[in-house]
């Protein structure tokens, strides 16, 4: 018997959009109407993966070369493929990945300058024809979601850069909106956490919905 593959959903948003929180939404839904889905995370998701999120996330006074910031999040990518999301996806499992290959157009393209032709060529050779099949933008104004990170404690290295660096991000994300509307669903992150989380559920309904005739569940 062939297993029918799982739906691949990424989430994505800038700094402070409250994608954990949602996620945690995004779980319970789901799960709730028996999906059997597996919730990760990137740069992570596997050891080798937390490991080069620490690297890539602690502070330092040596300056990151933004190709070596690239190359450390393909890498970290690779591995989290090959160990997570393509054998949860194979399995006919879902699997929900806070943030991916959107991220690094969003932050090393749009935040630090980098040619698309980069990014796209890495993630050609990484991922061959796997793309997320939808994919949520927790979209909020830059200051809003800079004043929640910095309420929570000590700042990680990209969260101590500029403001113009993140709005290039938001910028950045709402064109690959834009461009990707079949795929992107934009949720206001700006709005009171309720609101925030009936329009995800309102979403994760309608791709239950698409999904499930076709794909029967355990109850």
């Amino acid at each position: 018997m062939v297993t029918a593959r799982g739906l691949f959903i990424t989430v994505e948003g800038g700094e402070g959009a409250g994608k954990s929180t949602n996620i945690a939404c995004i779980q319970a839904y789901l799960e709730s109407r028996g999906v059997d889905l597996v919730v990760t995370r990137e740069p992570g998701g596997t050891r080798l993966g937390e490991d080069i999120r620490a690297v890539l996330l602690r502070p330092r006074e040596e300056p990151v070369v933004p190709m070596a910031e690239l190359l450390l999040l393909f890498a970290a990518r690779a591995q989290h493929l090959q160990d997570v999301i393509q054998p949860a996806l194979h399995a006919g499992k879902w699997v929900i990945c806070d943030r991916f290959t959107d991220a690094s157009y969003a932050y090393q393209c749009g935040g630090r300058g980098m040619p698309a032709a980069a990014v796209r060529a890495l993630e050609t050779l990484v991922q061959g024809e796997l793309r997320p099949d939808y994919t949520l933008l927790l979209d909020a104004p830059v200051a809003t979601g800079l004043e929640r990170v910095r309420g929570r404690g000590e700042l990680d290295r990209f969260e101590r850069e500029e403001l113009a660096f993140f709005e290039r991000v938001r910028d950045t994300y709402l064109q690959l909106a834009r461009e990707s509307s079949g795929r992107y669903h934009v949720v206001d992150a700006s709005q009171p956490l309720d609101a925030v989380q009936a329009r995800i559920e309102e979403i994760c309904a309608e791709l239950f919905a698409c999904w499930a005739p076709r794909h029967p569940v355990a109850k």
